[in-house]
């Protein structure tokens, strides 16, 4: 019988180092920031906790009427339903252009596409900055040649939010390209066959076909593409730092500012579990709008 318990502790033995790395670095972190998001935690309050009073609910109280917080969720909103498509509709079809060939050209190309993914953000920036440079851009120069003036591409809100969309996605589409090709080339080719034995023409098996048999694959790249876009920090924060006149603010980037740059650590962690709601919210939303499972 001890001999038995014994040979039942070797599974959790196996998984107690991750469990522990879990609980200490983000189950913990979490619960902590939760009860601090109840308290008016600030720089000053870090020194002296006794300074540190419980205010129940004011703090989410305050974000549903601060405009700065509401001007971040319409922000957050607007790169989640623009830039959420664009990533998934074009890292599918690049991976369905890949995947029509196996030699050094193919390779090469998802090497190009994937590179952007794992380039760091910073040199993007710079780079970037460039590129949409009002005076000396390589845009706006091309866009001279056609006798187009120069567009203000990070000075004007909305506008600007669509130059970080387009950055973001330039970006972002490596990663999910990857995982289309993984999907792809893991469809059997009996089903392609089939498809031509009945005469079906490209576009025929592309949509009854290739498609369904991508459902769980993109609902993979949704699910994670979305929860991405609605922390989306990085673009605005080296780019625009939340400008101009937080026309490019996302919730990330203000919780980063409420906690890190004006110290009110209890706010930031209200907004940051505001974020958190939404994120659930809208992947339970998925989960229940997936469609049921099939065989093939």
């Amino acid at each position: 019988m001890n001999k038995n318990q014994f040979k039942n502790r070797h599974p959790y033995m196996f998984i107690a180092p991750a469990v522990i790395l879990l609980t200490v670095f983000s189950i913990i972190p979490i619960l902590i920031a939760f009860v601090i998001s109840f308290t008016d935690l600030n720089l000053k309050g870090l020194a002296d906790w006794s300074t540190i009073t419980f205010i129940g609910l004011e703090n989410y109280k305050e974000l549903l009427s601060d405009e700065t917080f509401l001007k971040s969720v319409y922000n957050t909103a607007f790169y989640v339903v623009i830039g959420v498509p664009l990533v998934i509709i074009s890292s599918l079809s690049i991976a369905l252009m890949l995947n029509y060939g196996s030699n050094w050209l193919f390779s090469t190309f998802r090497a190009v596409f994937y590179m952007p993914s794992i380039t760091n953000i910073i040199a993007v920036a710079v780079i970037w900055g460039y590129l949409y440079n009002t005076e000396y851009g390589l845009f706006n120069y091309l866009l001279s040649l056609l006798s187009v003036e120069n567009i203000p591409w990070l000075q004007e809100p909305t506008l600007a939010k669509l130059s970080l969309i387009i950055l973001a996605v330039w970006k972002g589409i490596g990663i999910n390209m990857i995982i289309f090709l993984a999907a792809l080339q893991g469809i059997p080719k009996s089903y392609y066959e089939a498809a031509r034995m009945d005469g079906a023409n490209r576009l025929q098996v592309l949509f009854h076909v290739t498609l369904p048999l991508l459902r769980y694959a993109t609902f993979f790249v949704t699910i994670t593409t979305l929860i991405g876009w609605m922390q989306f920090f990085e673009e605005p924060f080296v780019m625009t730092d939340g400008g101009p006149l937080n026309g490019t603010l996302s919730i990330a980037l203000f919780i980063y500012k409420e906690g890190f740059q004006f110290s009110e650590f209890g706010y930031a962690a209200a907004g940051s579990f505001v974020l958190f709601i939404m994120i659930i919210i809208v992947t339970l939303i998925q989960f229940k709008f997936r469609k049921s499972e099939t065989e093939y």
